[in-house]
């Protein structure tokens, strides 16, 4: 069974973060340890007893496609109206549309528990919160007040549709067709890869869609965004009409299977009704509104799959006894006290643990971003922000997969078996490095927009502040200096390995594009090593004080002194290629690859 890691959440939230930073945006004045505990400890109820028991199901039965419209997975429905009812639709919404309006960070470590708990399910209100952000920033008044509501409390659902078949990630090639009619819009087109683009939750679900205005500029600067709901709705808020969208089919995947991913047709007749949202021919730029948010979620899922293979292998390796591990012992032992066994429950649990604090800072610094009062702090915590969600995107993701595939391996050929659940979190977890961009994508991002734009200064802040962090820790604590240590040489690899990405990209775009995940990579690992090393520092000081979970504070050194020893040495291995791999890559001709 599943068990929410609430207890380091919480230590990030009050331990790393702090209570008095969360309660630093005025929005958030109302913030308390106390409240956050309470509603994790919900979240962990909520997980544990009605998500985690029907993710089997999902995985194994999963959506289906009727002429009538999708159903979905059994329990998948019951669990939705539960979890509406029990208000965790409107925990970051604004409370001008019925949102509780708490901060991203613990939004953040709510959207861990449900992705461990049941990735399929939680897909449709992490989906649904997306289309809200978008909606919430640039519709009208009346648009807000038409749907947010109802998207807020889960009476309805939203999506977001971008891509097509002939387009892929290329959203400049998009042929959906938006024919003005009267103050609206009539859509004709086919949209692919839609998560949870029709299903039995709820009697409505709000399209956001891109289309092109019939007139429109080609490519990218041509495209607009709009509202479609699958059922119109009247002016009174009641339901109306079916509208012209409809879903064909449903994709069969390796993972993931509880959620259905429609190919949506718009417009069979006179064309789907749609809404403008914001001016035209902006829609990519409110679309990545929705796509920011997307991202910073799907990151999370990475570790939070780690966390729940973990859990199965950790549970796996203490009752298995296989063999006789070089300890005295009298006879067989459980497979845990093996050495190679340890080295790999302490990888998945040392980065799992890495990336929680990685995308949990991420998330504070977008609320600093959001409503901190000092305007030239807000900027820069929404610059910082801004430049790790495609690190927390690409890197979680990343090591989402090979942790996940060692929770495999520790369950040896058992792991192999459907049975024993082991392989669900591998195959679930793959889409992540693909979906809302792919691992090139969010480098790509990350060197051109994030770095090559300002040529490295939000980055060079961040390892400014890193650095004079690390020394300011005061703590001989063996597993918290080695942390602490390996953190400084990363450090110092990171900004090497950022001069040589500069250079690069100053020469040649493209030369700085064909070591651009490997950056991430390296970039993904120092700032995980550095928030290890604060993370150690922290433990040794409530040891030394004789903290009363001295037990809880022991385990994040274990995990600390690992990863120092064996994660952050990655970083090397990582800016090595950076530097010096682009060669290799740049002048190999195609015709000779295959």
């Amino acid at each position: 069974m599943y068990r929410a890691p609430i207890r380091d959440i919480r230590f990030m939230l009050h331990e790393i973060i702090g209570e008095a930073a969360m309660r630093a945006v005025p929005a958030h004045a109302d913030y308390s340890a106390e409240i956050a505990d309470s509603i994790l400890e919900e979240a962990g109820k909520f997980a544990s007893g009605v998500l985690d028991p029907i993710n089997r199901s999902g995985d194994t039965v999963g959506a289906k496609w009727t002429p009538d419209g999708v159903v979905t997975a059994p329990g998948f429905k019951e669990a939705f109206a539960q979890f509406a009812a029990g208000g965790w639709t409107q925990i970051n919404a604004s409370p001008e549309y019925g949102g509780q309006g708490m901060p991203k960070a613990l939004d953040t470590a709510l959207e861990e528990i449900w992705s461990s708990a049941n990735l399929a399910f939680k897909l449709c209100p992490m989906l649904t919160a997306g289309a809200i952000e978008a909606l919430t920033h640039c519709g009208t008044d009346a648009q807000k007040q038409m749907f947010l509501p109802k998207m807020v409390s889960g009476e309805w659902t939203g999506t977001m549709n971008l891509t097509e078949p002939q387009a892929g990630t290329d959203l400049g090639s998009i042929r959906t067709r938006a024919v003005p009619d009267g103050k609206n819009y009539r859509l004709f087109g086919q949209k692919i890869f839609i998560t949870y683009g029709d299903h039995d939750f709820t009697p409505n679900i709000i399209h956001m869609v891109l289309a092109r205005i019939e007139g429109s500029p080609p490519g990218s600067k041509g495209i607009s965004l709009f509202i479609v709901p699958k059922v119109l709705v009247n002016e009174d808020g009641s339901l109306g009409a079916r509208n012209e969208v409809r879903c064909v089919s449903i994709e069969h995947k390796l993972g993931i299977k509880g959620s259905p991913t429609c190919v949506l047709a718009y417009g069979d007749d006179k064309g789907a009704i749609g809404y403008l949202v914001g001016e035209p021919n902006r829609g990519l730029e409110h679309m990545f509104i929705m796509m920011n948010t997307a991202r910073l979620v799907v990151g999370l899922e990475g570790y939070a799959l780690a966390e729940r293979a973990f859990q199965r292998a950790a549970d796996w390796a203490k009752t298995r006894v296989q063999g006789k591990p070089p300890v005295p012992a009298t006879g067989p032992m459980p497979i845990i006290h093996h050495p190679d066994i340890k080295r790999m429950l302490l990888t998945i649990k040392s980065t799992t643990e890495a990336m929680r604090a990685l995308a949990m800072y991420t998330a504070h610094q977008l609320d600093l971003g959001r409503g901190y009062p000092d305007a030239a702090a807000r900027t820069a915590a929404q610059t910082r922000g801004d430049l790790l969600i495609p690190i927390v995107k690409g890197w979680c993701t990343e090591n989402g997969i090979e942790l996940t595939s060692l929770g495999v391996q520790i369950h040896g050929g058992m792991g192999f078996i459907e049975e024993t659940g082991a392989a669900q979190y591998y195959r679930d977890v793959r889409i992540t490095t693909i979906y809302e961009g792919t691992t090139a994508i969010q480098a790509n991002d990350l060197i051109g927009r994030k770095i090559g734009r300002d040529n490295g200064a939000a980055m060079k802040r961040l390892l400014e502040d890193m650095s004079a962090g690390l020394n300011a820790i005061d703590n001989a604590e063996p597993s918290a200096l080695a942390a602490k240590n390996a953190a400084i040489e990363g450090v110092a690899i990171l900004r090497d390995a950022t001069d040589a990405l500069l250079t690069a990209f100053r020469t040649d775009p493209k030369r700085a594009l064909a070591i651009a995940v490997p950056y991430l990579k390296t970039a993904g690992t120092v700032i995980g090593a550095w928030l290890m090393a604060r993370s150690a520092a922290i433990a040794a000081t409530q040891i030394a004080a004789g903290s009363k979970e001295s037990e809880f504070y022991r385990a994040k050194l274990a995990s600390a002194r690992f990863y120092a020893g064996h994660v952050a040495p990655l970083a090397l291995a990582q800016a090595r290629i950076a530097r010096d791999g682009i060669d290799c890559v740049v002048d190999t001709d195609a015709a000779l690859i295959a």
